[in-house]
């Protein structure tokens, strides 16, 4: 009788710790918000990329926090951070991922109202112009003022930067994952893709880094939603989800 009780015990447990899911305690996400303070980012009809960025990584916080992980923002008010700096903290903190949030923009006003989307990137090399172009725009602070060979040195730095494969595979499913949750919503929202860049604020950090780009501030209608709580609250949703599948991938990979 005893030994029928103590089964069921264990079998209860069993049930609990599944309903419960997996402990994420130990998981720790450094996530930036882009820009802020002096340098405002992208800017249209009044709306700043800063205060957009800071206002989804809040929300996104709280969204991971949900989950069981820690946390750590680079920047958590508006004030001016070095892409260097932004680094450096999630290697300091010794991070699992790291992840900066963006805002796009393109600077043809004739096409305002035709290029919109959610972009993911990782850090690679490439000859795609779309990429190259929004990498420089993002880069433009910290290059500023650099000569050309200068620029070069700092571009080729990629190649020693995070783990190119595994970044990869975070953007895809980061990427997926919030297609899937404001496509549940929003059906028109366009899929821009995961994407290679050489965008310097992901040079520096040796995990997994991407840098999401939720949309185009430029884009009218994009814009409206991109400032809605509602919108923001699935994009940090998807990011979440597509970090968890990563990281259980991952585990798994490792047989952990």
């Amino acid at each position: 009788m005893k030994s029928l009780k103590y089964l069921l015990s264990i079998f209860g447990l069993l049930i609990l710790t599944a309903c419960m899911g997996p402990d994420r305690s130990s998981r720790l996400v450094v996530v930036d918000a882009g820009h802020g303070g002096h340098d405002c980012g992208a800017q249209c009809e009044g709306k700043q990329e800063k205060d957009l960025v800071l206002q989804l990584v809040h929300k996104l916080r709280n969204e991971f926090r949900s989950e069981g992980y820690q946390v750590y923002m680079t920047r958590g008010s508006d004030r001016f951070l070095t892409l260097g700096q932004r680094t450096q903290i999630a290697d300091k903190k010794d991070a699992d991922v790291f992840i900066s949030i963006h805002a796009n923009a393109i600077a043809d006003k004739s096409r305002f109202e035709i290029v919109e989307g959610i972009e993911t990137y990782f850090l690679q090399k490439t000859r795609d112009e779309k990429s190259q172009r929004i990498a420089a725009r993002e880069n433009a602070a910290v290059l500023q003022g650099a000569d050309e060979l200068s620029r070069s040195v700092i571009i080729d730095a990629v190649l020693n930067g995070p783990k190119i494969v595994e970044s990869n595979k975070l953007a895809i499913d980061v990427q997926k994952n919030i297609m899937a949750r404001v496509k549940s919503r929003y059906s028109d929202v366009k899929n821009g893709g995961v994407r290679p860049a050489p965008f310097y604020v992901l040079v520096g950090a040796s995990r997994p880094s991407i840098l999401v780009e939720v949309g185009y501030i430029t884009n009218s209608k994009e814009r409206e939603r991109l400032f809605t709580s509602d919108y923001q609250e699935r994009i940090a949703e998807g990011i979440v989800k597509g970090v968890n599948r990563y990281l259980d991938n991952r585990e798994k990979e490792l047989g952990i």
